[in-house]
Protein backbone atom coordinates (compact mmCIF):
# COMPACT_ATOMS: atom_id res chain seq x y z
CA UNK A 1 0.00 0.00 0.00
CA UNK A 2 1.36 3.50 -1.28
CA UNK A 3 2.27 6.49 1.59
CA UNK A 4 1.15 9.66 0.69
CA UNK A 5 4.43 10.72 0.46
CA UNK A 6 5.07 8.09 -2.10
CA UNK A 7 1.81 8.76 -4.04
CA UNK A 8 2.81 12.81 -3.99
CA UNK A 9 6.51 12.28 -5.33
CA UNK A 10 5.00 10.26 -8.08
CA UNK A 11 2.32 12.64 -9.07
CA UNK A 12 4.56 15.35 -8.92
CA UNK A 13 7.29 14.04 -11.29
CA UNK A 14 4.30 13.25 -13.93
CA UNK A 15 2.88 16.52 -13.58
CA UNK A 16 6.28 18.36 -14.15
CA UNK A 17 7.23 16.51 -16.99
CA UNK A 18 3.28 16.81 -18.54
CA UNK A 19 3.86 20.84 -18.49
CA UNK A 20 2.67 22.07 -15.47
CA UNK A 21 4.36 24.73 -13.80
CA UNK A 22 2.65 24.40 -10.56
CA UNK A 23 3.90 20.23 -10.30
CA UNK A 24 4.40 20.34 -6.68
CA UNK A 25 1.49 22.55 -5.57
CA UNK A 26 -0.93 20.81 -8.13
CA UNK A 27 -0.04 17.28 -6.54
CA UNK A 28 -0.36 18.38 -3.06
CA UNK A 29 -4.11 20.02 -3.32
CA UNK A 30 -5.31 17.01 -5.35
CA UNK A 31 -3.66 14.26 -3.04
CA UNK A 32 -5.64 16.34 0.07
CA UNK A 33 -9.01 16.62 -1.89
CA UNK A 34 -8.50 12.10 -3.04
CA UNK A 35 -8.29 11.99 1.07
CA UNK A 36 -10.45 14.40 2.29
CA UNK A 37 -8.03 16.61 4.64
CA UNK A 38 -6.83 19.79 4.18
CA UNK A 39 -3.05 20.25 2.57
CA UNK A 40 -0.85 20.70 5.93
CA UNK A 41 -1.88 17.08 6.70
CA UNK A 42 -0.10 15.73 3.74
CA UNK A 43 2.58 18.07 4.42
CA UNK A 44 2.88 16.56 7.98
CA UNK A 45 2.26 13.16 7.51
CA UNK A 46 4.06 11.66 4.31
CA UNK A 47 4.74 7.92 5.65
CA UNK A 48 0.51 7.57 6.04
CA UNK A 49 -0.66 4.87 3.82
CA UNK A 50 -3.79 6.08 1.57
CA UNK A 51 -6.45 3.18 0.80
CA UNK A 52 -7.59 2.09 -2.56
CA UNK A 53 -10.28 4.02 -2.89
CA UNK A 54 -8.07 7.53 -2.09
CA UNK A 55 -5.38 6.05 -4.46
CA UNK A 56 -8.15 6.15 -7.56
CA UNK A 57 -9.53 9.03 -6.63
CA UNK A 58 -5.76 10.84 -6.69
CA UNK A 59 -5.18 9.12 -10.05
CA UNK A 60 -8.41 10.10 -11.51
CA UNK A 61 -7.53 13.40 -10.30
CA UNK A 62 -3.99 13.50 -11.46
CA UNK A 63 -4.98 11.85 -15.45
CA UNK A 64 -7.85 15.18 -15.23
CA UNK A 65 -4.54 17.53 -14.61
CA UNK A 66 -2.35 16.21 -17.01
CA UNK A 67 -5.47 16.51 -19.70
CA UNK A 68 -5.33 20.66 -19.28
CA UNK A 69 -8.25 20.58 -16.27
CA UNK A 70 -7.85 23.50 -14.09
CA UNK A 71 -7.32 21.98 -10.30
CA UNK A 72 -10.07 24.38 -8.88
CA UNK A 73 -12.59 22.63 -11.28
CA UNK A 74 -11.47 19.26 -10.59
CA UNK A 75 -11.56 20.50 -6.73
CA UNK A 76 -14.52 21.82 -7.23
CA UNK A 77 -13.13 24.81 -4.92
CA UNK A 78 -11.68 27.71 -4.84
CA UNK A 79 -9.92 29.79 -2.31
CA UNK A 80 -10.52 33.90 -3.30
CA UNK A 81 -10.22 36.57 -0.58
CA UNK A 82 -9.95 34.49 2.80
CA UNK A 83 -13.74 32.55 1.48
CA UNK A 84 -13.72 29.36 -0.55
CA UNK A 85 -16.29 29.21 -3.26
CA UNK A 86 -17.47 26.72 -5.47
CA UNK A 87 -16.34 26.76 -8.59
CA UNK A 88 -17.30 24.85 -12.24
CA UNK A 89 -17.31 24.92 -15.93
CA UNK A 90 -20.46 27.14 -15.11
CA UNK A 91 -17.85 30.49 -14.69
CA UNK A 92 -14.57 31.82 -14.87
CA UNK A 93 -12.31 31.10 -12.01
CA UNK A 94 -11.78 33.62 -9.71
CA UNK A 95 -8.21 34.94 -9.98
CA UNK A 96 -6.32 36.32 -7.44
CA UNK A 97 -5.48 39.54 -9.02
CA UNK A 98 -9.56 40.13 -8.23
CA UNK A 99 -9.42 40.37 -4.85
CA UNK A 100 -8.08 43.97 -5.71
CA UNK A 101 -11.02 44.96 -6.64
CA UNK A 102 -12.83 43.54 -3.64
CA UNK A 103 -10.74 45.62 -1.59
CA UNK A 104 -11.39 48.71 -3.89
CA UNK A 105 -15.00 48.44 -3.36
CA UNK A 106 -15.33 47.62 0.14
CA UNK A 107 -13.18 50.86 1.00
CA UNK A 108 -15.48 53.03 -1.30
CA UNK A 109 -17.80 51.35 0.51
CA UNK A 110 -16.46 52.40 4.09
CA UNK A 111 -15.34 55.60 3.12
CA UNK A 112 -18.99 56.62 2.43
CA UNK A 113 -20.35 54.88 5.10
CA UNK A 114 -18.28 57.41 7.07
CA UNK A 115 -18.67 60.13 5.65
CA UNK A 116 -19.70 63.45 7.03
CA UNK A 117 -23.24 63.85 7.00
CA UNK A 118 -23.78 60.28 6.84
CA UNK A 119 -26.15 59.66 9.81
CA UNK A 120 -28.70 62.07 8.36
CA UNK A 121 -29.11 60.11 5.12
CA UNK A 122 -31.51 57.31 5.31
CA UNK A 123 -30.80 56.57 1.70
CA UNK A 124 -29.00 52.59 1.27
CA UNK A 125 -25.75 52.92 -0.52
CA UNK A 126 -26.16 51.02 -3.67
CA UNK A 127 -23.08 48.35 -5.04
CA UNK A 128 -23.92 46.08 -8.34
CA UNK A 129 -21.19 43.86 -9.04
CA UNK A 130 -21.61 43.91 -13.05
CA UNK A 131 -20.69 40.06 -14.72
CA UNK A 132 -20.92 38.39 -11.69
CA UNK A 133 -19.82 35.07 -12.35
CA UNK A 134 -19.19 33.07 -9.47
CA UNK A 135 -20.29 35.33 -7.24
CA UNK A 136 -16.82 36.03 -6.08
CA UNK A 137 -16.52 39.82 -5.68
CA UNK A 138 -19.87 40.64 -4.31
CA UNK A 139 -20.07 37.72 -2.00
CA UNK A 140 -16.61 38.66 -0.95
CA UNK A 141 -17.46 42.00 -0.20
CA UNK A 142 -20.41 41.50 1.54
CA UNK A 143 -18.36 38.72 3.56
CA UNK A 144 -15.88 41.46 4.34
CA UNK A 145 -18.21 44.07 5.18
CA UNK A 146 -20.33 42.00 7.24
CA UNK A 147 -17.02 41.19 9.44
CA UNK A 148 -16.82 45.04 9.90
CA UNK A 149 -20.13 44.58 11.54
CA UNK A 150 -21.91 46.72 8.84
CA UNK A 151 -25.67 45.65 8.97
CA UNK A 152 -26.23 44.45 5.11
CA UNK A 153 -29.43 45.24 3.62
CA UNK A 154 -30.10 48.35 5.63
CA UNK A 155 -27.34 50.85 4.77
CA UNK A 156 -25.55 48.35 1.83
CA UNK A 157 -27.60 46.94 -0.99
CA UNK A 158 -25.88 44.91 -3.42
CA UNK A 159 -26.60 43.77 -7.11
CA UNK A 160 -25.00 41.02 -8.64
CA UNK A 161 -25.64 40.92 -12.44
CA UNK A 162 -24.45 38.16 -15.06
CA UNK A 163 -25.75 37.44 -18.85
CA UNK A 164 -25.78 33.76 -18.04
CA UNK A 165 -28.52 32.00 -15.97
CA UNK A 166 -26.13 29.01 -14.82
CA UNK A 167 -23.50 30.79 -13.33
CA UNK A 168 -26.14 33.09 -11.61
CA UNK A 169 -27.22 29.51 -10.05
CA UNK A 170 -23.85 29.49 -8.86
CA UNK A 171 -23.43 32.32 -7.40
CA UNK A 172 -26.38 32.21 -5.66
CA UNK A 173 -25.40 28.67 -4.07
CA UNK A 174 -22.12 30.48 -3.07
CA UNK A 175 -23.77 33.33 -1.54
CA UNK A 176 -25.90 30.43 0.65
CA UNK A 177 -22.80 28.57 1.25
CA UNK A 178 -21.39 32.05 3.07
CA UNK A 179 -24.89 33.20 4.78
CA UNK A 180 -25.09 36.55 2.39
CA UNK A 181 -28.02 35.26 0.43
CA UNK A 182 -29.95 37.37 2.13
CA UNK A 183 -27.61 40.36 1.29
CA UNK A 184 -27.27 40.03 -2.57
CA UNK A 185 -30.01 40.45 -5.10
CA UNK A 186 -29.04 38.10 -8.50
CA UNK A 187 -30.41 39.30 -11.54
CA UNK A 188 -30.01 37.75 -15.37
CA UNK A 189 -29.03 41.10 -17.31
CA UNK A 190 -26.47 42.02 -20.22
CA UNK A 191 -24.17 44.32 -18.04
CA UNK A 192 -27.37 46.00 -16.00
CA UNK A 193 -30.44 45.69 -16.03
CA UNK A 194 -32.77 48.43 -17.74
CA UNK A 195 -33.89 49.39 -14.45
CA UNK A 196 -31.83 49.68 -11.13
CA UNK A 197 -33.69 48.61 -8.31
CA UNK A 198 -36.27 50.88 -6.90
CA UNK A 199 -35.13 53.23 -9.67
CA UNK A 200 -32.35 54.30 -8.31
CA UNK A 201 -28.73 54.70 -9.68
CA UNK A 202 -25.75 52.79 -7.88
CA UNK A 203 -23.08 54.52 -5.28
CA UNK A 204 -20.48 51.85 -6.60
CA UNK A 205 -20.45 50.12 -10.12
CA UNK A 206 -17.49 47.10 -9.72
CA UNK A 207 -16.99 44.98 -12.88
CA UNK A 208 -14.62 42.09 -13.73
CA UNK A 209 -15.74 42.03 -17.07
CA UNK A 210 -13.61 39.98 -20.03
CA UNK A 211 -10.46 41.95 -20.82
CA UNK A 212 -8.47 39.15 -22.43
CA UNK A 213 -7.69 40.32 -26.41
CA UNK A 214 -9.02 37.64 -29.08
CA UNK A 215 -5.97 37.18 -30.12
CA UNK A 216 -4.21 36.44 -26.93
CA UNK A 217 -7.01 33.58 -26.22
CA UNK A 218 -4.50 30.63 -27.84
CA UNK A 219 -1.76 31.23 -25.64
CA UNK A 220 -3.70 31.46 -22.45
CA UNK A 221 -2.39 27.93 -20.84
CA UNK A 222 -4.28 25.11 -21.61
CA UNK A 223 -6.47 25.09 -18.21
CA UNK A 224 -8.18 28.20 -19.34
CA UNK A 225 -9.79 26.08 -22.61
CA UNK A 226 -11.82 25.10 -19.90
CA UNK A 227 -13.57 27.65 -18.46
CA UNK A 228 -16.06 29.82 -20.24
CA UNK A 229 -14.09 32.06 -23.30
CA UNK A 230 -16.72 34.32 -23.26
CA UNK A 231 -15.77 35.31 -19.62
CA UNK A 232 -12.40 35.71 -21.10
CA UNK A 233 -12.64 37.19 -24.24
CA UNK A 234 -12.74 40.86 -24.72
CA UNK A 235 -12.09 41.62 -28.45
CA UNK A 236 -9.30 42.85 -30.14
CA UNK A 237 -7.90 45.11 -28.08
CA UNK A 238 -9.35 43.72 -24.54
CA UNK A 239 -11.82 46.61 -24.28
CA UNK A 240 -14.57 45.74 -26.35
CA UNK A 241 -17.14 44.84 -23.38
CA UNK A 242 -15.61 46.93 -20.87
CA UNK A 243 -16.35 50.14 -23.14
CA UNK A 244 -20.05 48.89 -23.22
CA UNK A 245 -19.81 49.22 -19.73
CA UNK A 246 -18.61 52.56 -19.31
CA UNK A 247 -21.24 53.79 -22.32
CA UNK A 248 -23.97 52.89 -19.57
CA UNK A 249 -22.51 54.84 -16.84
CA UNK A 250 -23.50 58.12 -17.08
CA UNK A 251 -27.27 56.54 -16.48
CA UNK A 252 -26.28 53.99 -14.37
CA UNK A 253 -23.71 56.18 -11.74
CA UNK A 254 -25.37 57.79 -9.18
CA UNK A 255 -24.45 61.59 -8.43
CA UNK A 256 -20.62 61.50 -6.46
CA UNK A 257 -20.51 57.49 -7.53
CA UNK A 258 -17.80 55.35 -8.70
CA UNK A 259 -17.49 53.01 -10.96
CA UNK A 260 -13.97 50.17 -10.26
CA UNK A 261 -13.20 48.18 -13.82
CA UNK A 262 -10.81 45.64 -13.52
CA UNK A 263 -8.25 45.77 -16.51
CA UNK A 264 -5.04 43.84 -17.46
CA UNK A 265 -1.56 44.26 -16.20
CA UNK A 266 -1.04 45.81 -19.85
CA UNK A 267 -3.97 48.02 -20.01
CA UNK A 268 -2.83 51.01 -17.71
CA UNK A 269 -3.04 53.33 -20.99
CA UNK A 270 -5.41 51.67 -23.17
CA UNK A 271 -8.06 51.83 -20.36
CA UNK A 272 -8.02 55.20 -20.08
CA UNK A 273 -7.93 56.04 -23.11
CA UNK A 274 -11.06 54.25 -23.93
CA UNK A 275 -12.78 55.81 -20.75
CA UNK A 276 -11.87 59.00 -22.00
CA UNK A 277 -13.11 58.65 -25.80
CA UNK A 278 -16.19 57.11 -24.41
CA UNK A 279 -17.15 59.44 -21.42
CA UNK A 280 -15.20 62.95 -22.57
CA UNK A 281 -14.69 65.02 -19.35
CA UNK A 282 -14.93 62.39 -16.99
CA UNK A 283 -12.27 61.59 -14.82
CA UNK A 284 -10.29 58.03 -15.47
CA UNK A 285 -7.56 56.98 -13.09
CA UNK A 286 -5.42 53.48 -12.44
CA UNK A 287 -5.05 51.66 -9.18
CA UNK A 288 -2.05 49.11 -9.01
CA UNK A 289 -1.95 45.90 -7.84
CA UNK A 290 0.69 44.22 -5.02
CA UNK A 291 3.04 43.30 -8.23
CA UNK A 292 2.73 47.27 -9.18
CA UNK A 293 0.43 46.62 -12.46
CA UNK A 294 -2.67 47.94 -12.94
CA UNK A 295 -5.06 46.70 -12.53
CA UNK A 296 -8.58 48.51 -11.46
CA UNK A 297 -9.84 51.46 -13.81
CA UNK A 298 -11.71 53.72 -11.66
CA UNK A 299 -14.02 56.04 -13.27
CA UNK A 300 -15.99 58.90 -12.18
CA UNK A 301 -18.03 62.14 -13.03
Amino acid sequence: MATSGELLASAVARLRDGGSETARLDAELLLAFAIGVDRTTILAHPDVPTGPEADARFEDAVARRLAGEPVAYIRGIKEFHGIALAVDARALIPRPETEKLVESTVVETMARLTAPGRLLSDEPIRIVDVGTGSGAVAIGVAVELRRRRVPLADVVRILATDLWPDALDLARENAVGHAVADAIEFVAADLLPPEPPDHRRFDIVAANLPYVRTDAIAGLPVAASFEPRSALDGGPDGLDVVRSLLARLPDALADGGIALLEIGGDQGTDAPAAAATVLPGWAATIETDLAGLPRILRVHR
